[in-house]
């Protein structure tokens, strides 16, 4: 089994990183009165550090409005925050004339493309959507851009995560920005893992499958599992017919109730008794 983990993980301990998750999933398997395989073996690539190091490396702020004009990045990075915003202000039903009531620029149309509109729809955000920060927000559109949107930091990633990947890899479990990364390397792999779990996945984003597009179901007799939970901003959309359409379709499972505080926590998808048993299937 390989363990993708997603981003903010940067100067933390992947030991402890990997036990947190095994100890989430156990709990999950033992509510269904179910344990790993003795003989299973885990692996957990970790590509915190080096995501980090990216980051500082292209000088990308996570608030754009501190990016002078005219930097190569800005416009690119500006459209992708804009498009991921608006497909954040319709999931969590903020309407329109709400983003307008807190719009500091005055009068305005629809102004997706202004700066200020964007960063209104973020604040309101942060203000109704339990356990997401402002900050929160920001830095995953940036670390998301960086990954989707410059081939050096994919590249790299991608590497770390390739080479614990094996052709008796039974099930991988990618979790937030790393359910991206999973599925980039499965799409290149040479052969097909049985299991593919996702879990709090943003591949529904628009911003963020088009970057990935042609898009393909990648996995093999086992199929493409998918988790979230409907409360959980990140994870915006089920990967259906109308958000990823692929053949063969992918099995959605929408029912966690994720008890961390941002409902985005990999602990809060692993102790969930379906998605450990999902998981488990991928063993038989």
């Amino acid at each position: 089994m390989l363990l993708v983990h997603g981003r903010s993980q940067g100067g933390k301990d992947a030991v402890k990183l990997k036990s947190e998750w095994l100890t989430a999933l156990k709990f999950g398997l033992e509510l269904k009165g179910l344990t790993l395989p003795s003989d299973a073996t885990v692996d957990f690539p970790f590509y915190g550090d080096r995501l980090d190091e990216f980051v500082r490396q292209f000088d990308l702020p996570a608030d754009p409005a501190i990016i002078p004009k005219g930097s190569p990045a800005f416009e690119e990075f500006a459209a992708f925050r804009r498009d991921v915003a608006v497909d954040l202000q319709a999931k969590a039903g903020i309407p329109d004339i709400a983003v307008q009531a807190e719009y500091r620029g005055g009068t305005t149309e629809k102004g997706v493309e202004n700066w200020e509109w964007v960063q209104a729809i973020i604040r309101l955000l942060d203000r109704n959507i339990t356990g997401i920060s402002q900050t929160t927000i920001e830095v995953f559109l940036r670390d998301v851009f960086l990954y989707t949107r410059r081939h050096a930091v994919s590249s790299a990633i991608d590497a770390i995560v390739r080479d614990m990947f094996a052709e008796n890899t039974a099930v991988v479990v990618g979790h937030s920005l790393g359910s991206v990364v999973a599925y980039n390397v499965l799409r290149a792999a040479e052969h097909k893992v049985p299991f593919y779990v996702s879990v709090g996945s943003p591949l529904a984003i628009r911003a963020i499958r088009k970057s990935l597009s042609p898009i393909c179901n990648p996995t093999g007799a086992g199929g493409w599992h998918n988790i979230y939970d409907n409360r959980d901003v990140v994870a915006l959309y089920p990967l259906d017919k109308n958000n990823f359409d692929v053949e063969p379709s992918i099995k959605n499972y929408g029912s966690v109730q994720n008890n961390t505080s941002n409902r985005h926590g990999i602990v809060g998808y692993l102790n969930d008794a379906n998605t450990a048993e999902i998981i488990h299937a991928a063993f038989r």
